[in-house]
């Protein structure tokens, strides 16, 4: 794994937290307990800062970066981030899942116990409300989550707390 500072700013990294091997965090970055960063991801926080919340899950090559000044990254707490996304500048708000391959730009903003779908785009700018499937290209509200929905966004992240302890007792 690379973890490397950026000019004064160095990745904080919580306690029970997994990095795979080949993962990459630069710069300002913090990273809340009990998260796991997987293979292939790169987290770059050199224009600005990215916070990513506890029992959160960044999965196989996604790539978290940040828009000098004006955009931030910030990822709340028991938030499934899912391979190959691409969030830019944008916020997610606690218990969310971002589906497979999901693009997600400046200032966009998903609210909490959400889902974004497989293959979405979120232009800039575009906030949805909390408790939503958004799905589409561009991206669109499509329904309103049930409740056992919201309920089973919290199980999928607890699942992979439970992946990044497995990993964490077979060590590097």
């Amino acid at each position: 794994m690379i973890i490397k500072k950026y000019k004064e700013k160095e990745p904080l990294i919580g306690k029970n937290v997994f990095i795979a091997e080949d993962a990459t965090i630069i710069g300002d970055v913090e990273i809340g307990d009990d998260s796991s960063i997987w293979y292939k991801v790169v987290i770059r926080g050199d224009v600005n800062f990215i916070k990513i919340g506890k029992a959160t899950s960044v999965q196989d090559g996604t790539v978290i970066h940040v828009t000098n000044r004006t955009a931030p990254t910030t990822v709340g707490d028991y938030v499934t981030i899912g391979h190959g996304v691409k969030l830019h500048g944008c916020t997610i708000k606690n218990n969310c899942l971002i589906g497979i391959g999901a693009i997600i730009l400046d200032n966009a903003v998903i609210n909490e116990n959400s889902i974004v779908a497989a293959g979405t785009l979120i232009p800039p700018g575009k906030e949805f409300p909390a408790g939503s499937l958004i799905m589409g290209f561009p991206g669109k509200v499509v329904r309103k989550l049930t409740e056992e929905e919201i309920e089973g966004l919290k199980e999928h992240a607890l699942r992979y707390v439970n992946y990044k302890d497995e990993y964490l007792k077979m060590g590097r």
